[in-house]
């Protein structure tokens, strides 16, 4: 059961080893990363695009959130568990499988527009919560196993850059297409149509995903020296991750890295933009997350020559960025609560003028922080391991309890929680994340040379 590896991932003279100059061949790491980058691209690039309108393009929240609250919930599960069916299916039909129910989600709002029930939204919600799990168990495992110690960070925001590039490309649908519907009440069906192209192209696209024993470094060593996996092996790794140190230290900032998003698309971009400008500003809240990875990716990989220090400034220095952000934010909020919307009434980019420009750069900064957090913390789980069968539990696990918390997330919005405390609340996790993140890369983060010796050693014995 499970697909056939054999390879070590020791390097070896002879057939494996590829010249490092043939990054561009098929199974290359590079090569590879790009192409899980489009795949994510195309879903759950275009999910972050629905979702950044707030309330899934409804004026009316309320099935979007009951809908995001079954999809995180099963998210949850299928999240941890995704890692060990990734290890037995392979990536192509995990991939596939989830990526498949990113078209039925964006369906279900196109239902949702001409029914209004809600019923069907919230079932293709925790659908996609099991595919979203698998997906992001194949995605983490080969974005931080594929490329070398040395470049992890620079193949992480080359994921980034692609996949933000889905969020970019999926605000410009409703932007273009709802443009003079400035006061409308929902998308139109062309919208919802569009993302479910794009969907459906992601799942064609996962096919090509090569297995990790296929897979060769740019330093010619294999992704993976497992020989093979079955159901009780993977059940019983998944059950020692509950135990496992490193996974617990992770926890904080993986239970915090979506939380937010319920606030800023819903109470920010969601309440304080008319619907043209929603899709606007996402253009560049997405954009601004390939710009985020891009400069933290660099940060983690070539700050200074050792790998645990590299790890250490880049934690400080999204640390700082954060504080200043949310404090930016805490000043925004103060000028609303809920219920005053009518107020201060919708913001347009075309407009409302000087009124606009703060809060626009507020989310772009949301945008560029989300990236940076979320890439700092992958480099992180990339640096405890080096396998694609270990890589994939992680990921699974970093995914699972973070949907854990985006599923309260949409609840306590749902509860209609002041927006002031939703904002303390996302200020608060986010921030007490750094230290332990601190902690855990002096404990259990090595160095380059020290990972190498590690390995030769194995190879003795």
């Amino acid at each position: 059961m499970g697909y056939d590896e054999e390879e070590s991932s020791i390097p070896t003279r002879g057939a494996n080893m590829v010249p490092e100059s043939s990054i561009l061949r098929y199974n290359s790491s590079l090569v590879q990363v790009a192409l899980i980058g489009v795949v994510c691209f195309c879903c759950p690039g275009m999910f972050n695009a629905l979702s950044g309108m707030g309330g899934g393009g409804q004026v009316d929240h309320t099935a979007a959130n009951n809908a995001n609250t079954a999809l995180y919930t099963t998210f949850a599960l299928f999240g941890i568990l995704g890692g060990g069916i990734y290890n037995l299916l392979g990536p192509r039909l995990t991939l596939v499988s989830g990526c498949s129910t990113y078209v039925l989600y964006a369906g279900s709002f196109l239902y949702y527009n001409h029914h209004h029930s809600q019923t069907f939204v919230v079932v293709a919600g925790a659908l996609l919560g099991v595919g979203a799990g698998l997906l992001w168990a194949g995605q983490g495992a080969i974005m931080t196993s594929y490329p070398t110690t040395k470049r992890k960070g620079t193949y992480i925001s080359i994921f980034w850059c692609i996949f933000n590039m889905g969020g970019v490309i999926g605000g410009l649908i409703p932007f273009v297409l709802n443009y003079n519907r400035g006061e409308a009440a929902s998308v139109n069906d062309g919208t919802y149509i569009g993302f479910m192209c794009f969907m459906a192209l992601g799942a064609i696209l996962s096919l090509a995903i090569l297995p990790p024993s296929k897979v060769v470094r740019d330093d010619g060593t294999l992704c993976t020296h497992i020989k093979y996996s079955n159901v009780s092996t993977e059940f019983v790794e998944i059950l020692k991750l509950f135990l496992n140190w490193k996974m617990l230290l992770i926890v904080p900032a993986a239970w915090g890295s979506n939380f937010f998003y319920t606030y800023q698309f819903n109470n920010v971009n969601g309440e304080l933009f008319n619907l043209r400008t929603r899709g606007f500003n996402n253009v560049f809240y997405w954009g601004a997350q390939m710009v985020g990875s891009a400069g933290i990716g660099y940060l983690m990989d070539f700050s200074f020559k050792s790998r645990r220090k590299r790890g250490l400034f880049g934690i400080a220095v999204v640390g700082l960025l954060g504080t200043v952000i949310w404090g930016g934010g805490l000043a925004n909020q103060l000028r609303y609560s809920r219920g005053d919307e009518s107020k201060i009434g919708k913001l347009d980019f075309k407009d409302s003028g000087a009124a606009y420009a703060g809060p626009f750069v507020l989310y772009f900064s949301f945008g560029l922080l989300d990236a940076m957090f979320q890439s700092m913390v992958y480099w992180v789980i990339g640096s405890l391991a080096d396998d694609s069968e270990t890589l994939s539990r992680y990921s699974g696990f970093y995914k699972g309890v973070q949907s854990a918390g985006a599923a309260v997330a949409w609840q306590i919005d749902v509860h209609s929680i002041s927006f002031l405390n939703q904002l303390i609340i996302n200020w608060v996790l986010t921030t007490i994340s750094y230290p332990i993140l601190l902690l855990l890369v002096m404990l259990a983060v090595k160095d380059d040379n020290e990972t190498q010796e590690q390995a030769q050693n194995e190879a003795l014995f």
